[in-house]
């Protein structure tokens, strides 16, 4: 590899600050129109790149790889999940790969709660009353009811740094912190944040009033929230989703919905974007985001000088922080 100046190909365009200073690092060939890679477009680019920066929405599978040319080491992932990468058949043809995990935190708790408070006090139906057709004749004793959340049970699925940071907001609007996760936290943590643990998924949905999704996309979390599990959450729950859409079966979850056999969701993710099933858009007790949760520009800034530490520290013979192992998956 060129070690002084690294053919670096970015899939998407990204921050202007970023861009620039991957230019004056690397030999970058950058996505002036932001126009998306089709798989043809990125096997071409693994065929002729020393690193690879594609985003969450670029599928760099097998097909892909294995078409990678001999130079290609390093796939600096611009953004957290790397579901959309083979991360073994990339560490099989020894090409590393790495995220930007942490910068994120903040913004997708933000946006977690964000959409609590939108679905359980109805929040765009009421925006949509004021400027539109509707005649709003003033306030009323029994109109646009919504849920209190206070004193309601929040049960987070997923206790990672999200979800920790997802509890300690909650914990301020005074909700109940429960959680699911593969490994108990740390006692101090569990302490802090006053939450109760649950070692059975099953049991814990079966008795909350909000479900908050906060784990990341594996194959192990692949429709974690099947069909039989979501008939367990109670018909007066609400389903928070800021995570990865292919955990939860959406055609289930649109069917229950519309049966009314569910209260209300958020859902900032969708299990085959773009697309998004119809049921949702229609139903009124669903608010819709398109994949907004981490759409900050401190964030985007912050993932960008990620890629950059990564790249830079790989170059420089060095593991980069923040490589991602198929153990780790």
């Amino acid at each position: 590899m060129n070690t002084q100046k690294p053919l670096v190909i970015v899939t998407r365009k990204l921050p202007d600050v970023v861009e620039t200073r991957m230019r004056e690092l690397f030999d970058t060939r950058l996505n002036i129109d932001d126009t998306p890679m089709d798989q043809a477009a990125l096997v071409a680019a693994v065929k002729e790149a020393d690193v690879l920066v594609p985003t969450v929405t670029d599928r760099i599978d097998r097909a892909v790889l294995s078409q990678a040319g001999e130079n290609l080491k390093l796939i600096a992932n611009f953004g957290t999940g790397v579901d959309n990468i083979d991360v073994e058949t990339a560490s099989n043809r020894g090409i590393l790969v790495t995220n930007t995990p942490g910068v994120l935190t903040e913004d997708t708790a933000d946006m977690t709660m964000a959409l609590v408070l939108a679905v359980a006090r109805r929040l765009p139906e009421g925006a949509r009353v004021i400027g539109s057709d509707t005649n709003w004749t003033g306030w009323s004793p029994t109109w646009m009811l919504g849920n209190r959340i206070y004193g309601k049970r929040l049960g987070i699925i997923g206790m990672g740094r999200i979800g920790q940071a997802v509890a300690k907001r909650a914990k301020a609007f005074g909700l109940q912190i429960h959680y699911h996760n593969r490994r108990r936290v740390n006692p101090a943590i569990e302490s802090e944040l006053e939450a109760t643990y649950w070692d059975s998924l099953d049991q814990m949905l079966a008795r909350m009033d909000i479900i908050s999704v906060n784990c990341p996309h594996t194959p192990a979390t692949y429709h974690l929230l099947s069909a039989r599990r979501l008939k367990l959450i109670r018909p007066d729950a609400y389903i928070i989703n800021t995570a990865r859409g292919e955990v939860i079966d959406e055609n289930a979850l649109a069917r229950m919905l519309d049966g009314n056999e569910l209260a209300g969701a958020g859902l900032d993710v969708f299990e085959h974007e773009p697309a998004v099933n119809p049921k949702l858009v229609k139903s009124d007790r669903v608010v819709l985001l398109p994949h907004m949760g981490s759409a900050t520009i401190e964030g985007r800034v912050d993932m960008g000088e990620k890629v950059i530490i990564n790249i830079k520290t790989f170059i420089d013979g060095h593991t980069p922080p923040d490589r991602v192992l198929p153990s780790m998956l």
